[in-house]
């Protein structure tokens, strides 16, 4: 009897396991038939997937790895010159001359000194000839550091999350085009690929953003020059100009106020006339009689 009751418990139990295995299958079964017959090897939290490639395959391994060294260069310096002006248009021809621009500008002007504080992006190979040559520029330097940051960890590691990651997505593609057979099978796929797409889209933006950032070295630049500052005069006494256009002002305004007092007495005017008029007529009669 106890036997019965142990084996009756058992296909219980193995009942109740297959029914939690199927349910949990239906969630990763399109992940099993992504990486079906796939052998891989894993580097880090991402797999790499090795042979069996299809042409979807060969277009993802197409974007290679940059291993080159990414280096970010960046400089701040504060330099005294004789002109701001003049100084900073050659500062700018001087970018201009080696492909790069002024992303902002910001000019000051005060009655003790004149100051522009401006940035320069420029190709990286340029970046420490046109420090230098700008640094001529000036009658003193006050400061000038340079700074670089070192991306080639993140870059590499970004670029090989994004290959990997298209790889995926060519392995969810093909599930969508030829496996995916219920609706079910659809929807899952669609939306990994959704998860996916926005993941990529992610990576590739940081890759731009770091991309262009070595590309183009930053210079951030003040330039000031000292400036002798003008008593401001006690009193303003106006000079000739200022008196004959405050003139010409007062005889406009005389002449507005004229013709704006017509406006206001034409009852008064056409009643004057009217009685000029017949007085007229009764002395011209009178010399008539």
């Amino acid at each position: 009897m106890k036997s019965n009751k142990l084996s009756e418990v058992g296909i219980v139990m193995l009942v109740v396991i297959l029914l939690l295995s199927i349910s949990c299958s239906k969630e990763s079964k399109l992940n099993d038939i992504a990486l079906e017959n796939i052998p891989l090897k894993t580097t880090g939290e991402q797999p790499v997937l090795n042979s069996f490639e299809t042409n979807d395959d060969r277009e993802a391994n197409k974007i290679g790895v940059d291993r080159r060294l990414k280096i970010i260069k960046n400089a701040t310096s504060k330099i005294k010159v004789k002109n701001v002006e003049k100084a900073t248009q050659l500062a700018k021809n001087i970018a201009r001359k080696y492909d790069g621009y002024v992303s902002d500008e910001r000019f000051t002007n005060t009655n003790t000194t004149k100051e522009n504080r401006f940035t320069i992006r420029i190709p990286k190979d340029h970046f420490d000839t046109v420090l230098n040559q700008i640094c001529e520029l000036s009658e003193f330097v006050e400061y000038k550091n340079v700074s670089t940051i070192d991306v080639t960890e993140e870059y590499i590691d970004i670029s090989s999350r994004l290959k990997t990651k298209l790889e995926v997505k060519q392995r969810y593609e093909n599930i969508l085009r030829t496996s995916a057979k219920t609706v079910e099978d659809i929807l899952l796929a669609e939306d990994k690929l959704n998860e996916l797409q926005e993941e990529i889209e992610s990576a590739q933006a940081r890759l731009n953003y770091l991309g262009n950032k070595v590309s183009y070295s930053t210079i951030q630049l003040d330039m000031y020059e000292t400036v002798i500052p003008k008593k401001e005069p006690e009193t303003y006494e106006p000079g000739f100009f200022d008196n004959a256009q405050e003139g010409l002002s007062f005889g406009w305004s005389l002449i507005k106020g004229l013709i704006l007092i017509v406006f206001y007495i034409w009852p008064l005017i056409v009643l004057g006339l009217i009685i000029l008029v017949y007085f007229r007529i009764i002395r011209n009669r009178k010399i008539l009689n």
